[in-house]
């Protein structure tokens, strides 16, 4: 069985004393194939040395995250830019608004995605969408740059099924991780009226870890709790989720 976690962050000062072990216990479990998306250009370097480190497992995203686009945000974007044109990434991400934390740079988290999209079409990559606080905010934008070479993921979807069903239509998975195990996660109420060819799996390790971790470090390793719930909610063996996920992660990132 394998699995695949298309999003973490394992670059993360959280992981900095057994980032090796993690990584090797999420293997031997079945983890092979980890998307590491990005969040500003100060972690680059790391990003580079995971990929150097483990060339058949790591896959790289380079983007600008919205809670990192501050008065630099332009600078920002110049390095994901010139990243992006010279060498190869699995993804535009992760990208999008958050309006949670803070709505000074608003304006600024708009351009910021809408020019990380028309990078991604430039390079024919999908994008990876983190939004909080932001559906409405998100989908206009969507609405606007819509068409065939626009896709990728929700990345932590934590929406409605009005929500999920119109993020599907703009030819975009659902990024499911450790919310599912929540007992106020709420999208366990209407998951199985999605089909899981519009699901992939995720962590967003060292972020939301699963029941029973939650309020602990997430690591890929509890992938497997994310998969034995959608395997309750689905009614499907974990093996058969396990394989149809992976496929949905082969077909947005192409390998």
């Amino acid at each position: 069985m394998i699995l695949t976690d298309t999003h973490t962050h394992l670059y993360s000062e959280a992981f900095e004393k057994d980032r090796d072990e993690v990584i090797k216990k999420a293997m031997e479990l079945g983890v092979e194939r980890f998307f590491i998306p990005s969040i500003d250009s100060t972690y680059t370097q790391a990003m580079l040395g995971l990929e150097q480190a483990y060339p058949n497992h790591m896959f790289l995203m380079m983007g600008l995250h919205p809670t990192h686009v501050k008065e630099n945000f332009k600078k920002e974007l110049q390095h994901v830019e010139r990243l992006l044109d010279e060498r190869k990434f699995y993804a535009v991400g992760e990208i999008g608004i958050d309006l949670y934390w803070d709505r000074t740079f608003f304006k600024a988290q708009q351009e910021a995605f809408r020019f990380q999209i028309q990078l991604a079409k430039k390079h024919n990559l999908p994008i990876v969408i983190h939004s909080r606080e932001s559906f409405d905010e998100i989908f206009e934008i969507l609405e606007e740059e819509k068409g065939e070479d626009l896709f990728g993921i929700f990345h932590c979807f934590t929406g409605t099924l009005e929500q999920a069903k119109r993020a599907i239509s703009f030819n975009m998975k659902l990024g499911i991780g450790g919310v599912v195990t929540f007992k106020n996660g709420k999208i366990d109420m209407f998951l199985d009226q999605i089909d899981l060819e519009h699901i992939v799996l995720e962590t967003d390790s060292p972020y939301l870890a699963p029941v029973p971790y939650r309020g602990k470090r997430n690591e890929s390793a509890y992938l497997l709790n994310v998969l034995k719930r959608l395997s309750e909610i689905y009614g499907k063996d974990e093996r058969e989720i396990a394989q149809i996920t992976t496929k949905n992660s082969k077909t947005i990132f192409g390998i």
